[in-house]
């Protein structure tokens, strides 16, 4: 049943107002950042991408026309995303954890799964390959929140349910060790460590997993040969730059000829065939070749507005008790602050190579589904927020109009609302995702 609320009657009767007929709206901040991402994306990826199309002898165009129907597609799964009640994909939270490990097997699997540049992470669907961690990673951060709403009060408190996410996780870690996939595996551990935190872990018993894991990633990082080799390039590039430093100078070359306002669009030299994966992990340096300081500056203040806006939403799902939601928005925030951390360090010097793309701006299928579909899920947190909000509103607008006219003398017949039996459960509209019965189908723009 919906929930009525009838408002005071003085004379003439007022029709009663429906507040689950009231609608949210989606974050236009959220919507700004990740439609002007998207925009210098395909602009860098068409600018990036010409001479490697071209030296593959598949057309001036061909990545750029590709990446235009990854995004579209990914618009799909964005927009359906943002129309799913969170109740729902709550509900879904096992099914998604047992996917996540069902995709990670299947790269090792003949035919389904294939090999690209000496790494198998890829699904082979025929028409196109999807890297499986991509969606792995938006399915553990919906895990790992619900996780966290339903053992919240355990987890602060005793080790089995702390420890739980954490052998989850390295589970994950170990199949992904074997594809190999390094940087991915730091990312979702990075996440796995700040959603307990932000969850309410025990701080003095995370110190325990924490002193175990670094010296066994240390260990990891440098078995393999090539990871020893990335490491010391890191450090000294100029040591070996036709070897294992070449694609750290030739980023650093285009870095610095960039100077502060670049060189023109269009106007790199090293995306010709000098500088490797132009167009995917090292897009930065071409949009520091072409537009200079200011246009990296430009990228990591969209980065800085995205993010800090989905940390924002979260904490405000988080003290209006809509945990689920809060704790998705730390997630999803958490995965874009890291990988585009991570890209920019690579692509400035700062860091090691790891393969990571650039959200939303570097070219990739998998990655450009994988955060599409991401930032849906956050607008739709969004949505629901702003919807919570705007019933709490209505609700403290009318309880405090009947005081004022309590106040005033009017009979206390008249005076008092009535409310329906489901109009007690209305407080209850902050506290979680499954609160609000009748599905309200999300609309754009400002509502009457």
């Amino acid at each position: 049943m919906a929930t009525w609320l009838s408002l005071p009657r003085f004379g003439l009767g007022q029709q009663a107002t429906r507040l689950d007929a009231l609608p949210g709206r989606y974050d236009p901040w959220l919507i700004g950042s990740s439609i002007a991402l998207v925009c210098l994306g395909v602009v860098m990826v068409a600018s990036s991408s010409i001479a490697i199309g071209e030296g593959f002898d598949v057309g001036p165009y061909y990545f750029l026309i590709k990446h235009l129907m990854f995004l579209v597609l990914g618009a799909g799964v964005a927009g359906w995303l943002m129309r799913t009640e969170l109740k729902s994909i709550e509900q879904q939270d096992r099914l998604l954890l047992l996917l996540c490990f069902v995709l990670l097997v299947l790269v090792f699997v003949p035919v389904i799964g294939k090999t690209v540049n000496g790494a198998r992470r890829w699904l082979n669907f025929g028409i196109m390959g999807f890297q499986a961690v991509e969606a792995v990673k938006l399915m553990y951060v919906v895990w790992l929140a619900s996780y966290l709403v339903r053992f919240r009060d355990e987890v602060n408190a005793t080790w089995g349910a702390m420890l739980k996410p954490l052998g989850v996780a390295v589970v994950l870690v170990a199949l992904l060790i074997l594809q190999p996939d390094f940087g991915s595996l730091s990312l979702i551990l990075a996440i796995t460590a700040g959603m307990l935190i932000l969850g309410g872990v025990h701080m003095p018993r995370m110190f325990g997993p924490v002193l175990v894991g670094l010296p066994v990633l240390a260990i990891i990082a440098i078995a393999e040969p090539y990871r020893v080799s990335r490491l010391t390039s890191f450090l000294d590039p100029w040591k070996d730059p036709f070897n294992t430093g070449y694609q750290l100078t030739n980023a650093l070359m285009a870095v610095g000829r960039g100077e502060w306002f670049g060189v023109g669009l269009g106007g790199s030299v090293q995306k010709l065939a000098y500088l490797p994966e132009a167009h995917t992990d090292f897009i930065l340096a071409v949009i520091a070749e072409e537009l200079g300081f200011a246009g990296v500056c430009l990228v990591i203040a969209l980065y800085g507005l995205l993010v800090g806006r989905a940390f924002w939403i979260g904490l405000k799902c988080v003290e209006m008790r809509r945990h689920f939601a809060g704790y998705c928005a730390f997630g999803i925030a958490l995965w874009m602050a890291l990988q585009s951390f991570v890209s920019i360090g690579v692509n400035l010097g700062m860091l090691p190579t790891k393969g990571l793309t650039l959200p939303l701006i570097s070219y990739g299928g998998s990655s450009v589904l994988g955060t599409c579909a991401a930032l849906g899920l956050l607008l739709r947190i969004s949505y629901e927020l702003d919807r919570a909000e705007r019933q709490v509103a209505r609700l403290r607008g009318e309880a405090a109009q009947v005081s004022a006219q309590t106040y005033a003398g009017a009979p206390p017949s008249t005076a008092q609302p009535v409310v329906s039996a489901n109009a007690s459960a209305l407080g209850n509209t902050v506290r979680g995702t499954s609160r609000l019965r009748d599905r309200i189908e999300p609309t754009f723009g400002k509502n009457a």
